[in-house]
């Protein structure tokens, strides 16, 4: 089944889709965030569309319903992806956020749509090797103190309002993240190339070993920065996602 060309205005995107761009990545946010985690990334990366994705239950949707599980998220982005799905695409998910971005590739595949040219997976470890998110033992004053520093880290105030609502959204998805399963690996019939950022302290390289056995070619790459350092599309990360071009 091959898509027709993207020409709809969708919840799930900030932007309307590019008519002159040959290829696009789509990008999953991390847990508590929304598609501004990508507000510093360029429109494009060299000939291929930055696709931030927006999740229902936060920023823009906010007032929407929070999507539940990763399956069901997965289930309605796959729906809202197809008529995007008319050219050459790569999937990028930082965290928390490479775990639905993995599920929307298993269900394309079961659906019989066009494949992902690379999978990009940004600092997190592979879903049947278990949670190691370690927000998800965290006390809610301790994960208060964790947006606030990030809130910080971005040059913003972390006014109280501002961090009650992440804080909520934050709660939700991390409820999601250990209703999460995935017990034995599903092979993907696209690349995966797998990133570790080199000052990371919340995944050490040995943790996304885990991750060989979701494609017959799995690539490891070290990059400089640390967890959130993502967020501002450093060079090297650029010139990694242009490597499947």
């Amino acid at each position: 089944m091959t898509p027709g060309p993207a020409t709809d205005v969708s919840p799930w995107f900030v932007r309307p889709p590019s008519t002159d761009r040959p290829a696009r990545i789509f990008c999953f946010p991390y847990s508590g965030s929304g598609a501004s985690a990508f507000s510093a990334w360029p429109v494009s990366i060299a000939d291929a569309e930055v696709c931030p994705l927006q999740f229902p239950g936060r920023e823009n949707r906010l007032a929407e319903s929070h999507y539940g599980t990763y399956e069901k998220l997965a289930a309605d982005l796959v729906e809202a992806l197809r008529p995007r799905l008319d050219r050459p695409y790569a999937l990028f998910g930082h965290c928390a956020g490479a775990l639905p971005a993995l599920e929307a590739a298993a269900l394309l595949a079961e659906l019989r749509l066009p494949q992902p040219d690379c999978f990009v997976v940004s600092g997190q470890a592979a879903p049947h090797d278990g949670a190691r998110d370690r927000m998800l033992t965290m006390t809610e004053a301790e994960l208060r103190g964790e947006l606030e520093a990030v809130v910080r880290s971005r040059g913003i105030d972390p006014r109280p309002d501002i961090v009650d609502v992440g804080l909520a959204v934050l709660l939700r998805d991390l409820a999601a993240a250990r209703e999460y399963r995935r017990t034995e690996p599903v092979v993907l019939g696209c690349p995966i190339v797998v990133l570790h950022w080199r000052d990371d302290p919340e995944v050490s390289l040995d943790q996304l070993q885990g991750w060989r056995q979701y494609s017959d070619s799995v690539q490891f790459r070290v990059i400089d920065g640390g967890h959130h350092d993502f967020m501002n599309a450093p060079d090297e990360l650029q010139e990694l996602l242009t490597c499947w071009r």
